[in-house]
Parts: structure tokens; C-alpha cells; sequence
């Protein structure tokens, strides 16, 4: 599936979740979220890890609304609690499934946004691995000083943000040094295209969910 519509479903589902009350309707979407990781071949370590993310906040949530409140709506509650675990698994299913520079390149191409933050985008999500091996590092550069750098330390993230911004200078000078010039038109090393299984994929799962959310009690 295209990656941006992948993108636009996902997000349209979420947020149509979002303002109804259909429990039906969110174990429906966790199930099928479920099957297809499972098609995908999703280890089932990282999907054990996924499905914890959300269960210390759903459990407060839902506990906070089933009997801390006047109405004590345990129906709301459980909706509550399907909801933040279908919320999880449809952004997994789009995140663990596409690569960045995938989706990079399919806004660029497909809805044409703008190339600088296409490559932007890219160069932030390439950062990230390098900024988790920069944090190791302060912390052992700063324990070889007898100073115990905690990951909720502002020292050491401010460090981390001293050399980002170093980072950012050097890749706005690889860019330019590789030929890269903003509002100009580019050729593409790889192209994105729209096939019309695409619109199939996107429309017709909106389309099913519409009776589960407004149809069903």
C-alpha cells in the first residue's frame, strides 16, 4: 500500500475514534491490527512490547472513569481502554511496516510536499540512532570523571542538543555540497507510484468501519 495513504487511513480511522464510543468498533481495529503485524512477521518480543506501552495508562484511565467519577460509565471506561490500545497498534502497523525514506519520498512525490521537508524529514529520523549512541557516550565520558550522568539529567540532554545543532550545521553543508537547492525540480532515484489497489486499500476499510462506529449500539 502506498505509504501515504497508509498514512492518511490511519489517521482519518484515529481520529474518528476518537469522538465516538464504539467498543465494537476498537476491538474490531486492535484484532486487525493484530493479524496484520502477524502477516508482516512482526517478532512477537516486539509486539509483547508494543501491547505493554499502553497498559499503565489505559488501566489508569479507565479505572479513574469506571469509579472515580458521578457517572461511574464502565462502558466508557472499557472503550477507553480498547481505544488506547488501538491507537498504539495502528501507528505500530504503519511504523514497524514502512521505512522512512519510503514515506519521505511518497510525500514529496504523491502529495507533493515540499522537497526540504521530504529530505528533512529524513535527515531527523537518520539522527535518531546516532543521537542514542551520542547519550551512551556523554554518560561514559562523564562516569570516566567520577560524575554519573541519570537519563532525566538536563545536562546531559543539553549536551545532546549542543551537538544536534552541530549535527544540523554539517548537514546543511553536506546538502548544499551534494547539489541540493530549494524550489527546484529534482528527478527522483526511486519513484512512488499510485496504483489503483491503493485508493481500493485506503477507501474501503473507511468505508467498513462506518457501520461498527455509528450503526452499531
Amino acid at each position: 500500500m502506498n505509504p501515504s495513504f497508509k498514512l492518511i487511513l490511519i489517521i482519518l480511522i484515529s481520529f474518528e475514534i476518537s469522538f465516538t464510543r464504539s467498543l465494537t468498533a476498537n476491538c474490531v481495529l486492535i484484532a486487525v491490527c493484530l493479524i496484520y503485524l502477524m502477516i508482516h512477521k512482526i517478532k512477537l518480543k516486539t509486539l509483547g512490547i508494543v501491547l505493554l506501552i499502553p497498559v499503565i495508562p489505559a488501566v489508569a484511565l479507565s479505572i479513574t472513569i469506571a469509579f472515580f467519577t458521578p457517572a461511574q460509565d464502565y462502558h466508557f471506561a472499557l472503550v477507553l481502554f480498547s481505544r488506547m490500545f488501538a491507537y498504539v497498534l495502528l501507528g505500530t502497523s504503519f511504523t514497524l511496516i514502512n521505512s522512512p525514506i519510503e514515506l519521505a519520498r511518497s510525500l514529496e512525490q504523491n502529495l507533493h510536499l515540499p522537497s526540504k521537508f521530504a529530505y528533512g524529514s529524513l535527515a531527523a529520523f537518520g539522527v535518531l540512532p546516532k543521537m542514542k549512541s551520542t547519550i551512551l557516550t556523554l554518560q561514559k565520558a562523564a562516569l570516566m570523571r567520577g560524575i554519573t550522568l541519570s537519563y532525566w539529567s538536563p545536562k546531559l540532554y543539553f549536551k545532546a542538543l549542543l551537538i544536534a545543532m552541530n549535527w544540523s550545521d554539517e548537514l546543511a553543508q553536506a546538502m548544499l555540497s551534494h547539489g541540493y537547492v530549494e524550489d527546484t525540480t529534482r528527478t527522483y532515484a526511486a519513484t512512488i507510484p499510485i496504483k489503483s489497489t491503493d485508493w481500493a486499500y485506503m477507501i474501503v476499510p473507511i468505508l467498513i468501519i462506518q457501520p461498527l462506529l455509528f450503526l452499531l449500539p
